[in-house]
């Protein structure tokens, strides 16, 4: 049953908060972090990427970069751009990308529940991408990026949020992307004391995007309890910073891939390769080809788009990994044909996130890569049965939007 609680939210001052709200920091690099602030010394990234503020020869794992991030944060504390609520409470935030709403509720969720998988997992960690946040988070004192969850829809959690959204919002503002940020605070203690049973009453809860967030929260929680042994388990450290939405509300794009050769082979023998394990037939619309179903790809190769459709018995139906189309492509074609062992290293292939568009895939052939595949989205159901099963989805499987913007909620683990 899964721990959710209500917390004093350090937030943003209400008429900043379209200027604090920044992307999250692992969606961009330190020079794209230094274009976005320009002319907007409230952006969250002056804590989220807090090398931005320092000498570009400053190595972006150096201790430095910690303490700036601690001294920005506390600065615009000090400064009143950011406040902190009085009592704790539970927040809703909903978003709005080209017509279509997510609406989740913001609350700190148990580091027990992880570590006892009430909080499922899909995705293995890297220990040094894990090392740059549980030092983020120990120097701030703070969790400062909200960790992506969702559960099963519950009509009793939808209902009272429902009503909940009919109130005025305390904040309301489009970011430059064009997704709509809306924030309601519920201040009602029955409602909250009913929404944390409420979800008490779900098995699980699922981490659809911030493995390495969660992970690092809850290492820091662990460290937090060896140097405090007399700990209750009441402290804020216990918990860490969650939004959690109705697997129904979420959208998973397409993340498509793009190879930069042939490993060796002229497109003749290529092509007669990847005729053993997919149907191939040239695709005869206008524009890029969009796959409508699972186990459908298109191939953009040599200015021509193909579809491609996985052959019966190339992949185990009851596996639910094997059978996802990332995993089908990786061990039909990306590994045996083209040579990409781990997708993860590989220098020869690149990853497009949906939201970039198919046409960004051609621009890449024509500009240095080869081949592209367009892919058919991984589903929430898929992420679940995997996380169910205990197991790990390939690398680069899901791509979500919206992104969740950090800089709205902080939770402090004192």
């Amino acid at each position: 049953m899964a721990v959710v609680r209500p917390f004093k939210a350090v937030r943003p001052a209400k008429d900043l908060a379209d200027k604090v709200a920044a992307l999250p920091y692992d969606v961009m690099n330190s020079d794209e972090a230094r274009e976005m602030v320009k002319g907007n010394p409230y952006s969250f990234l002056h804590v989220d990427k807090a090398e931005i503020d320092l000498d570009k020869s400053i190595e972006l794992y150096d201790k430095k970069v910690y303490e700036k991030a601690r001294e920005n944060l506390y600065k615009m504390i000090d400064d009143n751009i950011l406040i902190e609520d009085d009592k704790p409470r539970l927040y809703i935030y909903r978003q709005i990308m080209d017509g279509r709403t997510q609406t989740g509720i913001v609350a700190c969720t148990s580091i027990d529940d992880y570590m006892n998988n009430i909080i499922k997992k899909h995705e293995h960690t890297r220990a040094d991408k894990e090392q740059d946040r549980i030092n983020h988070v120990d120097y701030c004192n703070a969790n400062t990026g909200p960790i992506f969850l969702t559960y099963k829809a519950q009509n009793e959690i939808d209902h009272i949020i429902l009503k909940w959204v009919e109130n005025e919002p305390v904040y309301n503002f489009v970011s430059e992307d064009g997704i709509s940020h809306i924030v309601w605070i519920i201040e009602c203690d029955k409602d909250i004391e009913k929404l944390c049973s409420l979800f008490g009453g779900v098995d699980y809860l699922y981490i659809a995007d911030g493995h390495h967030r969660a992970a690092s929260a809850v290492k820091v929680g662990q460290m937090r309890r060896q140097q405090n042994p007399d700990y209750t388990g009441e402290e804020e450290f216990n918990f860490f910073l969650s939004v959690l939405f109705p697997d129904e509300d979420l959208y998973v794009m397409d993340y498509n891939r793009v190879v930069k050769d042939l490993n060796g082979l002229s497109t003749e023998e290529y092509m007669l390769k990847v005729s053993d394990k997919f149907k191939v037939s040239t695709y005869e619309g206008e524009g890029q080809y969009k796959p409508s179903s699972k186990h459908t790809y298109g191939m953009y190769l040599e200015g021509k788009w193909y579809v491609l459709a996985a052959k019966e018995g190339t992949y185990n139906p009851n596996d639910p990994v094997d059978r996802l189309d990332v995993s089908i492509l990786q061990n039909n074609l990306l590994r045996p044909i083209l040579g990409i062992e781990d997708p993860r290293t590989d220098k020869r292939i690149d990853f497009i996130g949906g939201i970039r568009g198919l046409g960004e895939l051609e621009r890449r052939v024509e500009h240095g890569m080869k081949v592209a595949f367009s892919m058919y989205p991984t589903t929430i159901q898929d992420l679940m049965d995997i996380a169910d099963a205990g197991k790990v989805m390939p690398p680069k499987s899901t791509w979500f939007e919206p992104k969740l913007r950090s800089g709205l909620f902080i939770h402090k683990l004192k």
